[in-house]
């Protein structure tokens, strides 16, 4: 007979194996981004790269190179043309496949792993048109497997702690959120030509990157789990700052100078929510300009701006409407994973947010369980690129959001953040 300490001690050791179960992950995409994001799993207790795949061969060698380095069997490449990724994916020896190419690849990368049978995790945006977001929705509801955005801005330290007191109730209800992408970036190369990302500035005309500040704004307001978004209406300024950067580094004589832009350098977003939650979103990364995610949330009992990093809460004893600083409030409403993993995720990129978004990824495809930013999650906070697109070419019209949960907002629980 198993006595009950028995029992304990024999879940215990078959937890500890469950935690030790090797991980393994095909990379696709080894540039700046994804080669970041390569060094960190290689950190991460149980993590194996059987596989990587870019077209660039530099690229390609550089990551196996970093592979070999940490201890562990050269990965095997794939770099015969745009779409040699289907073969990564249809490996058998593979739990998950992560994608950090260029924008337009992440949903494609992201479908072909979940149909294979793996876990798909992709860097921002993890679709770029309407169409892809159902694809991703529909693929992993086929499938049954889970696709994570990698949004590492969830998991910084303000924001946690912020959803903590949310939970807590110390803002009381939430009213309104703001947020925004608002980062000068460089889409002009030095010898004149535009990048890559600068490609999208040229045809599009929208909030291009919305998934840093709409993330965590969904985690405080529930989103996708007791409410939805339902409409937005968007407009942009004029284009001037790609010009004037092409003038700065080629000459005003140089093509790319006098090039006709579709992207407004400041674009603001106004979403509201069915519960009669208000958001407004900016997106400005053409402007001279220090980085700002410009959080701000308003409860019915107080504010916290991300900006300022101040904070006031109105209570019997609270004085004066004056900011206060947050050192007291991090001392009571740190969130338990930063107590806990902060002095290691501060070691690594985005302040933390790579290594705890990481950590979480690749303990749901040890565990065999849902992602904590699901499918639902990458598709409503992706679509609103091709929304706000929409919005702006029909003069600021208001525009709907497609229920991607198919109702199912209406029950899912709020999201749990372990750590791991």
């Amino acid at each position: 007979m198993i006595t009950r300490r028995a029992w304990l001690g024999m879940a215990a050791g078959a937890a500890l194996a469950q935690n030790a179960k090797p991980v393994r992950i095909g990379m696709v995409g080894v540039g700046n981004r994804g080669t970041s994001l390569l060094r960190n799993l290689l950190d991460l207790p149980g993590v194996e790269i059987p596989a990587i795949c870019d077209i660039n061969e530099a690229n390609l060698q550089r990551g196996q190179g970093i592979v070999e380095k940490a201890g562990h069997k050269r990965p095997e490449g794939y770099w015969n043309g745009l779409e040699d990724f289907r073969r990564l994916a249809a490996r058998d020896d593979l739990d998950a496949v992560l994608t950090a190419t260029p924008w337009e690849w992440h949903a494609p990368v992201a479908i072909a792993a979940m149909r294979a049978g793996k876990y798909a995790a992709t860097e921002v945006p993890a679709a770029i048109t309407l169409e892809e977001c159902w694809d991703l929705v529909n693929t992993s509801e086929k499938t049954g497997m889970p696709c994570m955005i990698l949004e590492n801005v969830c998991y910084y330290r303000n924001v946690l702690m912020i959803l903590n007191m949310i939970r807590q109730g110390v803002f009381g209800e939430i009213v309104h959120c703001e947020g925004g992408y608002q980062h000068h970036i460089r889409k002009i190369r030095p010898d004149g030509e535009v990048s890559w990302r600068g490609m999208h500035s040229v045809k599009r005309n929208a909030n291009l990157y919305p998934t840093h500040p709409i993330g965590p704004i969904a985690w405080w307001t529930n989103i996708n789990r007791g409410d939805r978004f339902t409409h937005l209406t968007s407009m942009s300024s004029k284009s001037l700052g790609i010009n004037r950067q092409a003038a700065e580094r080629a000459g005003p004589g140089h093509p790319n100078a006098k090039r006709r832009y579709a992207l407004g350098d400041v674009n603001t977003t106004l979403i509201r929510t069915e519960n009669g939650v208000t958001v407004t979103l900016t997106h400005d990364t053409q402007s001279p300009r220090p980085y700002d995610l410009g959080f701000k949330l308003q409860g019915t009992l107080g504010i916290y701006s991300g900006t300022l990093e101040k904070i006031f809460i109105h209570d019997a004893a609270s004085g004066p409407e004056q900011w206060r600083d947050m050192g007291p409030y991090y001392e009571k409403y740190e969130h338990p994973v930063w107590k806990r993993l902060g002095q290691t995720a501060t070691k690594y990129g985005h302040f933390g947010g790579d290594y705890l978004e990481l950590l979480e990824f690749v303990a749901a495809v040890r565990n065999r369980t849902q992602t904590p930013i699901d499918v639902y999650d990458s598709a409503v906070w992706s679509a609103i690129t091709p929304l706000t697109e929409q919005s702006v070419a029909g003069g600021s019209a208001p525009v709907d959001f497609p229920d991607f949960t198919r109702g199912k907002w209406k029950t899912a629980k709020p999201v749990e953040v372990t750590g791991g």
